[in-house]
């Protein structure tokens, strides 16, 4: 931890599962009412409240929990070697962080919470004896690549693309994201700094401010600081050639 960060406020407390990605966890499957209480009290026990612009872990601290983000986002990152920031990924309530802790036992990215964010915090090797006590084990297999699968789709996918296509991309998955959560699909608020959505998607962000301008002038949405509105999903997608209907399987 940075000397200039407050330590994370850790709690117990009981948090609505309703969004959390655990939820393919606790519903696919028949178990008893204590299998039940069991996994949902792994969730329950701790949780984390990172105040905007604190970490929840750097990039090598020693790996030991996931992390089911309640309310709130973060951005992943690691640093290149000219200390610049590598923007990895955003994620928002219902998304699960930690996973590229996974295979060295080393958290390789730091996670920096872009708002006050809480989390659910899912020590490994107690998911990992839980889910092998319940018929979960496929099913917390499948999330995890999923989200691991995801990750890798979208930055192969926005290296092939040009910049106006790229930000479309952007704005069109966190569309599809705020919806799938239950909230506007047209007008949500960006969470991120324009130069973090540049690092991401590989743009400078003076591109970044220059093409959200001129989305505006298309009559493509409406941009009031971090407000955003998009006027038509249908012309969004047609900078990316796509007709009528279309939607992303695999996006961040």
């Amino acid at each position: 931890m940075r000397p200039t960060e407050k330590p994370f406020t850790l709690t117990a407390q009981k948090v609505s599962c309703g969004r959390c990605c655990l939820r393919e966890l606790c519903a696919p499957v028949e178990v008893t009412p204590e299998q039940e209480e069991l996994l949902h009290a792994l969730v329950r026990q701790q949780h984390l409240n990172i105040r905007r612009g604190e970490h929840l872990y750097h990039a090598g601290m020693p790996f030991h929990s996931l992390f089911a983000i309640h309310t709130g986002s973060f951005k992943t990152y690691m640093l290149a070697d000219n200390g610049r920031e590598r923007v990895e990924g955003f994620y928002l309530s219902g998304d699960m962080l930690g996973m590229d802790g996974i295979s060295g036992d080393t958290y390789t990215l730091s996670a920096m919470a872009l708002e006050d964010t809480g989390v659910c915090v899912l020590p490994f090797q107690r998911l990992e004896e839980i889910t092998r006590e319940l018929p979960l084990q496929r099913q917390f297999h499948r999330m995890m690549s999923r989200e691991i699968n995801r990750d890798k789709g979208i930055m192969m996918m926005l290296g092939q693309m040009t910049a106006d296509e790229r930000l479309a991309v952007f704005l069109l998955n966190l569309s599809q994201r705020y919806e799938a959560r239950g909230f506007s699909a047209t007008e949500f608020t960006l969470k991120m700094s324009r130069q973090d959505i540049a690092n991401y998607l590989g743009l400078k962000a003076e591109t970044v401010s220059r093409l959200l301008s001129r989305f505006q002038d298309d009559g493509l949405l409406t941009i009031s600081g971090k407000s955003v509105r998009l006027a038509d999903l249908n012309q969004l997608r047609g900078v990316l050639g796509f007709g009528d209907g279309i939607y992303f399987d695999q996006l961040p």
